[in-house]
């Protein structure tokens, strides 16, 4: 007989989620004239060749239709000197882009200057997935920096490039 599993609560996956240690990543778009953008750590990679990436964003968010609407976005991989891009683009402010140096992409979309690595991407799937919307997407074009990325994990960011190696 299998025994009963219960259901982890939301304090329990909370705990959960900060022993995970992820990427920082400004998912953005164009909306017509205007940048939209948004702070991002659900994203990975799912396939090398061909080049493929996923990206989960809360339907709430209001960048969510902006970025359904788009056949193209871009992940930007922040860099551990870009602590006033993540917490602009984790805010609620209206003109996110107002303070931040960015330029179009091949396909238009937003890429913010001084970021540890770029990409657009064209969007093939939109998957609803509970209170999100997976964003499964072929990369069209990528550019890496010299730039260590930002990690975080508990609550707090850490540098990338300083990470003790194992062993």
């Amino acid at each position: 007989m299998t025994p009963l599993a219960s259901k982890p609560g939301l304090d329990v996956m909370k705990q959960v989620n900060r022993q995970f240690v992820t990427g920082v990543t400004v998912v953005t778009a164009m909306d017509g004239e205007t940048p939209r953008g948004l702070a991002v750590n659900a994203f990975s990679s799912i396939s090398l060749d061909p080049a493929t990436v996923m990206v989960c964003v809360q339907r709430t968010s209001s960048t969510h239709d902006c970025l359904f609407r788009a056949g193209h976005l871009a992940i930007n991989i922040l860099s551990t000197d870009q602590l006033d891009v993540v917490a602009t683009f984790a805010s609620k402010a209206d003109d996110k882009f107002s303070e931040v140096e960015w330029e179009p992409g091949p396909f238009g979309s937003p890429l913010i200057a001084r970021s540890s690595a770029q990409m657009e991407v064209e969007i093939r799937e939109r998957l609803q997935a509970s209170t999100h919307t997976v964003f499964i997407c072929r990369v069209v074009h990528a550019v890496v920096a010299e730039n260590p990325p930002m990690v975080y994990s508990a609550g707090k960011f850490f540098d990338g490039g300083a990470l003790a190696p194992l062993g």
